[in-house]
Formats: C-alpha cells, sequence, structure tokens
C-alpha cells in the first residue's frame, strides 16, 4: 500500500468537493433558477448536484482514513469502482450527444481520483 497515493486522491476529490460545491453550485443553480423549469425539477436538480459533493466528500474522508489505517484499505475498492464508472459515464455522454460533458472536469477529477486510489492499494 503506498499512503501517499491514497492522500493525493483523497486531496484531488476534496478539492472537487470544495469546488463543485461552493462555485459551480452558484453557477449550476443560477442557471436552474433562472430556468423556466418546475419548482419540483428544480429542487431535484439542487439535489442531485449535491449529492455528487457529499460523494465527493465521502470518497476523500474514505481515502484519508485509508491512508492511515491499512485495515481499511477494503472501503477503497467501492471508491474505485464508482470513480471509473463516473468517469466512464461521462467520457460515453461526452463522445455521444452531451460532447459539452467532456469539457467538464467531472472525467478527469472522477478518473484520477479512481487512478491514485488504485495505485495506493497496490
Amino acid at each position: 500500500m503506498n499512503e501517499w497515493f491514497l492522500i493525493g486522491g483523497a486531496v484531488l476529490s476534496l478539492v472537487g468537493m470544495i469546488f463543485h460545491g461552493v462555485v459551480g453550485g452558484r453557477v449550476y443553480m443560477g442557471n436552474v433558477n433562472d430556468s423556466n423549469m418546475e419548482a419540483l425539477t428544480k429542487s431535484l436538480s439542487l439535489v442531485s448536484w449535491h449529492v455528487f459533493t457529499i460523494f465527493l466528500l465521502v470518497s476523500a474522508l474514505t481515502l484519508a482514513y485509508a491512508a492511515y489505517d491499512s485495515n481499511f484499505t477494503g472501503a477503497v475498492l467501492p471508491i474505485i469502482g464508482v470513480n471509473i464508472l463516473g468517469a466512464g459515464l461521462f467520457i460515453a455522454l461526452g463522445l455521444g450527444s452531451h460532447s459539452v460533458l467532456l469539457k467538464l472536469p467531472g472525467a478527469y477529477l472522477m478518473g484520477g481520483t479512481a487512478l491514485l486510489a488504485w495505485l495506493g492499494v497496490q
């Protein structure tokens, strides 16, 4: 196990969480609130946005804890899996009819986190 890769993944997720939750949240919700979507759609959009922010925090905390307790490294495997799947989703949709997704940091953030976490448990 290489703790520095796990810490790197934790830092990447934490920085992503701060940027996504604060900066991205303001921009995204400004656009949503200015739209003509129904109130329920706006509310569900807000929840979806912040569920990903929470996911980034949980990833960061899990990777950081695993770096300091080698008995906890099994918890890193689901973090790797969900980040690979998330990055793959960004890429698949981006290569399809949603090319704007490839300009967003999501695939790179999730792919980088998965790679660092995987290197950390090797």
